[in-house]
């Protein structure tokens, strides 16, 4: 993924309310951007990446509303690498690695991450600069 290092050229923002509606309008969205940016449906990165957008959107709806009003999803794609990155106005930051009781990871978060690994991809929260919100960065290969 050499792209990663560099400005990725395909982008697009969505910003919606932090209700039900949002999980199924960001994926459409997903699906909507990658097929005018080119990128093949049937790419083994390419659903896995729609159920982890879908997972993570839920969850910004399950716990972050309220403070969060809106959840931001960020879509980007260069030849080798998908990214986006969904933020809400939440403090709260999820482990990412490591999640759940045991050291074993439960829930969506742990279905999220066994993709992302098995996919080679990444995943990175970054927290807002005035700490009340963050952002959770996942990368995967094209």
């Amino acid at each position: 993924m050499s792209t990663l290092l560099q400005p990725l050229p395909h982008r697009h923002v969505l910003t919606l309310p932090t209700a039900p509606a949002a999980v199924r309008v960001a994926r459409e969205t997903a699906e909507q951007a990658l097929a005018e940016w080119g990128v093949n449906p049937g790419h083994p990165s390419v659903a896995p990446a729609l159920l982890i957008l879908s997972e993570l959107v839920t969850n910004s709806v399950r716990h972050a509303s309220p403070p969060s009003e809106q959840v931001t999803i960020t879509y980007a794609a260069g030849a080798d690498c998908l990214a986006f990155a969904v933020h809400d106005r939440h403090p709260c930051r999820p482990r990412l690695h490591g999640a759940g009781t045991g050291g074993r990871r439960s829930g969506g978060l742990a279905t999220v991450m066994e993709l992302i690994g098995a996919l080679g991809g990444t995943a990175v929260v970054r927290g807002d600069e005035d700490g009340r919100g963050k952002s959770i960065w996942i990368t995967l290969p094209l």
